[in-house]
């Protein structure tokens, strides 16, 4: 399987689905968990992630609120897997065209299908509604990062938490939910089948090998290491490795420069996205090392895994504000070249 952002790490196999827990045989209705281990296997996602879905959301379209089995909840969801399914509402209409509506009347854009083929595309069927979720998951990057793309799905890191919490109780023993974390950390290889984050020179290279050697370890706000770090304590200690000197937060590293357009980076420099934070400085707020292939190492966040390998120019990402070069930077220059590295 290759996973986005083009790493090539895995054996090409098929999902291995997790066994069902007595508990989950217990006390998910028979229909619903036939459903999801029957779509888990078609769309190639644990079922019992989408199980956790179905719980958190509708208690697997038995809660008695609004908006389960017809209508629409206040803020215009819809069915036991709760997709947005009104125009103008808070929650949209990912759905796509009426909650119910023949086959032929599906529009385009949206999620909603006839899971059933009974030629009714029906929000309210949790044989219509699941293969949706499972979609709108593996649309959200559930292949690559699922924590990911449950967030996308209901934006609050709690509600990821419940959905995995209840998806490791289904399951009968351990689970992993794709090997995207592992190939994040731990993949050497692009898509060619070459060697990820070769750089230019053997400064930078020696630059790169040590980000790219935390891997792994956890984020940690305000972290500059040994043990964690956060987006710019992990590339300032990257280039400290090499006896220079950085700025600290990543608002000064990108005043730092110099400046790189899109387009001409190359590993070693860095990469800044829009974000900005209450209380902060201003300017980007969250950063990156590019190693090559679209892909950088990166410190993200503390609900987003370890540092890991990701991409960067991804639509599910913040906007990228620019690129910068900081060995090029004159001060940078003068410290290499009193090291006599230059």
């Amino acid at each position: 399987m290759n996973i986005a952002g083009g790493l090539r790490c895995t054996s090409g196999e098929d999902l291995e689905q997790a066994e069902s827990s007595s508990y989950a045989e217990d006390s998910v209705p028979e229909n619903y968990l036939e459903l999801y281990k029957e779509t888990g296997e078609d769309k190639g996602i644990p079922w019992n992630i989408l199980a956790g879905v179905g719980q958190v959301e509708s208690k697997h379209g038995r809660w008695d609120g609004p908006g389960i089995t017809e209508g629409h909840n206040d803020w215009g969801a819809a069915g036991p897997m709760q997709f947005g399914a009104l125009d103008g509402s808070a929650a949209g209409n990912s759905w796509g065209g009426e909650p119910i509506m023949n086959v032929e009347d599906r529009p385009e854009d949206g999620y909603g299908q006839d899971g059933d083929d009974d030629g009714v595309v029906n929000v309210y069927d949790p044989a219509d509604a699941i293969p949706a979720a499972a979609d709108y998951l593996l649309n959200h990057g559930a292949e690559d990062d699922m924590r990911q793309a449950i967030y996308g799905y209901n934006h609050a890191w709690w509600y990821v938490d419940d959905v995995m919490e209840w998806a490791d109780r289904y399951a009968d023993g351990d689970f992993d939910t794709s090997s995207s974390v592992e190939t994040a950390v731990n993949c050497e290889l692009n898509e060619e089948g070459e060697p990820i984050a070769q750089a230019p020179d053997d400064l930078t290279q020696a630059v790169v090998d040590w980000a790219m050697g935390q891997r792994g370890k956890p984020y940690v706000w305000g972290g500059t290491g040994p043990n964690g770090f956060d987006c710019s304590g992990l590339t300032m200690k990257a280039y400290e490795s090499i006896g220079v000197t950085v700025p600290r937060v990543s608002q000064a590293q990108w005043e730092f420069g110099p400046k790189v357009p899109q387009g001409e980076e190359q590993p070693g420099d860095l990469v800044f996205f829009d974000v900005q934070r209450s209380g902060e400085p201003s300017g980007p707020g969250h950063m990156g090392m590019v190693i090559g292939d679209g892909l950088m190492v990166e410190a993200w966040c503390t609900n987003c895994g370890p540092i890991a390998t990701r991409e960067y120019d991804d639509p599910s990402r913040a906007d990228i504000v620019g690129f910068t070069r900081p060995l090029e930077h004159p001060d940078v220059k003068e410290q290499l070249e009193a090291q006599g590295r230059l």
